[in-house]
């Protein structure tokens, strides 16, 4: 068999990788999460977006009822938090606090945030279209957040950082941040790609140099905190 040659298969849902997602639902009184595979991009601007739920999930009818939802981006060390929110109900138990999330107040729905994640999107949804298994959400961005250790001083996002994970076919993979390439980079002129490398480099460089003054800081505090003990196991 050579490598070009293909067998056909049962038509199925297999457009993988997809991001892996916690949605938050309901509000301040009575809220879930939940975790969402089937999420994507549907424009730009104004950047509307959707997520598809079935109907017998618990977060349905509050979203139904709401009409809005938060999407929060995912990481390897929120894996876990991602996995039980998407396989234990949110009817018996508050998953936040089984998990040890921290849910916190939307800025401008209702529909609270988890700190955790790197990026909270609040969603205004716009039109759902029924379908056999599934409801689709079709909503708008009304309001984004990112954590401000992943903006650097030029105020560009640091997504490499972030660890983001992805589900492919029933498991969760971490995203490796190497760049393949920046998008157009097959018919960039060779004089823009240089330029291009050269402002990547740069600020990989700063990046770098911000990650040594944090671990710096750190490690200054701990030998701190440690002087401090020293001087009191002294004293005592």
């Amino acid at each position: 068999m050579s490598n070009n040659e293909k067998i056909k298969i049962k038509p199925g849902t297999l457009l993988y990788p997809l991001p892996a997602v916690m949605v938050t639902a309901g509000n301040a009184e009575k809220k879930n999460i939940i975790t969402i595979a089937w999420t994507g991009i549907i424009n730009s601007d104004p950047a509307i977006l959707y997520i598809s739920v079935r109907k017998s999930r618990y977060s349905h009818a509050m979203i139904s009822e709401n009409g809005e939802f938060v999407i929060n981006l995912t990481t390897e060390k929120l894996a876990r938090a991602t996995d039980f929110a998407g396989v234990r109900s949110g009817r018996n138990i508050d998953k936040a606090g089984e998990l040890g999330l921290t849910l916190i107040p939307g800025v401008t729905n209702d529909t609270p945030m988890i700190a955790e994640s790197p990026i909270n999107l609040e969603c205004k949804v716009l039109e759902v279209r029924e379908y056999p298994t599934h409801d689709m959400f079709i909503a708008e961005v009304v309001d984004a957040h990112i954590s401000a250790e992943f903006v650097d001083e030029n105020g560009s996002y640091d997504f490499g950082r972030m660890n983001l994970i992805a589900f492919n076919h029933g498991g969760y993979y971490g995203l490796d941040d190497q760049d393949m390439g920046r998008f157009g980079f097959s018919v960039m002129k060779e004089k823009t790609k240089r330029r291009k490398e050269k402002e990547a480099r740069g600020i990989r460089r700063q990046q770098s140099r911000s990650r040594r003054g944090s671990s710096k800081k750190h490690n200054n505090a701990i030998k701190a905190t440690s002087d401090i003990n020293k001087r009191k196991t002294i004293s005592d």
